[in-house]
């Protein structure tokens, strides 16, 4: 059996009957490729003893576990084809366990490091000799800022918010999040009031005035873009001795969870508040729980180091 021809024919089937992309294909093209010179004989003929030898070697080579899945993925689906089609008459991936992928710990800061980031942020927004233009954009990224922390919200959901959640002035508000469900977040003080002063300067825009949105822009969705957000709230960071490579939009949603939890919050309770539909996504915080249990051990019990 040609290796080569059933890759061509493979990568055909994906193109013709998937609509896979060019990347997607390139990217099948080069594992197979690579497993196919790797494999003596050829990948088209190989047995499952010769596929694990593979794996076993891209292993050995560094290649990180999510790239030995990928390959594994690739061979996988080539060899799906071939029996389907009745190039061949088994499917030798089926006994194959896929490598294992830890899952990263999400990137998060310190209470100390959100407090400088916060109050770097207070501290723009309050300057005087900033000129109109500078001043707005500091009360924006202030109010954006104390809102994200008061709230853990997904990026997309904190730029789109309405102007109502301001001008109503509640403890709480109700956003709308993935699959459309709607879920109750908590509005700080300080957040409320950084809103308040972003509301002031906002009315002075003519532009923004009648805007439903509460965070304005003159872009294709009417609202301030994430990647604007990004980029200004890196910006503060490098401005409070932060590097801004630690921080993004997501740091501070994930800065939000695990502050409340090493502060006693149920884990229950901040899946609902960071909008996770299944509580295994909320669980990549447990290392959070487990540090704040070996810490209260060690505080309180009477034979404890």
């Amino acid at each position: 059996m040609n290796s080569a021809a059933s890759i061509e024919a493979f990568l055909e089937m994906m193109s013709a009957e998937r609509g896979a992309a060019e990347n997607t294909l390139s990217s099948y093209r080069r594992d197979l490729e690579d497993a196919s010179a790797a494999i003596g004989g050829g990948l088209a003929g190989a047995g499952a003893a010769d596929i694990r030898a593979y794996l076993d070697d891209i292993a050995a080579r560094g290649f990180a576990a999510t790239s030995q899945a990928r390959k594994l993925s690739a061979i996988r689906q080539f060899f799906k084809f071939l029996y389907a089609e009745g190039l061949r008459g088994d499917d030798p991936t089926g006994t194959l366990d896929s490598p294992k992928k830890g899952r990263p710990l999400p990137k998060t800061m310190s209470e100390a490091d959100t407090g400088r980031l916060i109050d770097r942020a207070a501290e723009e927004a309050r300057d005087a000799t900033l000129n109109d233009g500078d001043s707005l954009a500091a009360l924006r990224l202030h109010a954006l800022v104390e809102v994200l922390y008061a709230t853990g919200l997904r990026v997309s959901e904190l730029v789109g918010l309405p102007v109502t959640v301001a001008l109503r002035d509640d403890r709480f508000f109700m956003v709308r999040g993935k699959g459309d469900k709607e879920r109750m977040v908590p509005l700080s003080a300080k957040a409320r009031s950084a809103m308040r002063a972003w509301l002031t300067a906002r009315a002075t825009v003519p532009a923004f005035a009648d805007s439903p949105f509460l965070f304005p822009a003159a872009s294709d969705s009417g609202y301030l873009s994430r990647q604007v957000f990004a980029r200004d709230l890196k910006g503060l960071a490098a401005r409070a001795g932060i590097s801004a490579a630690k921080i993004s939009p997501h740091v501070l949603r994930h800065a939000f969870a695990s502050h409340l939890l090493q502060n006693g919050a149920d884990l229950r309770a901040v899946q609902q508040l960071l909008g996770h539909a299944d509580i295994s996504t909320t669980q990549i915080y447990t290392h959070v729980l487990e540090e704040r249990l070996v810490r209260l051990v060690n505080d309180h019990h009477p034979l404890a180091d």
